[in-house]
């Protein structure tokens, strides 16, 4: 059993910097991928950005590349997300999550708010 907890979310003005954590405790090295996505109120979770555990290929959505810079850590099994240039459209929960091979993302932590405001 897998668990992740995310952490480092805020309020910052627009412009900004945060550098979101998570954490993965028990079979971690079993994920393929990992992956940060978000949820704004009354919308869909989308995703944000995602890295290859092993290899460290990484993908962005388009909203936040050359903006957010998603990085691991394979001895402390934690997945980061910096944030810079911080926009309000930004704002919401952010959760990450883990995949298998071949597998959908799931294992979703508690999710950490980050509000950007204007």
């Amino acid at each position: 059993q897998v668990q992740l907890v995310e952490s480092g979310g805020g309020l910052v003005q627009a412009g900004g910097s945060l550098r979101l954590s998570c954490a993965a405790s028990g079979r971690a090295f079993s994920f393929e991928r990992m992956a940060w996505f978000r949820q704004a109120p009354g919308t869909a979770r989308e995703f944000v950005a995602s890295i290859k555990w092993s290899a460290g290929w990484t993908s962005y959505a388009t909203s936040v590349k050359g903006r957010f810079t998603i990085s691991k850590d394979n001895v402390k099994n934690t997945v980061f997300l910096q944030m810079n240039s911080l926009k309000p459209e930004d704002t919401g929960v952010y959760y990450c999550g883990g995949a298998m091979v071949g597998g959908e993302y799931g294992a979703w932590g508690q999710g950490t708010q980050v509000t950007v405001s204007s």
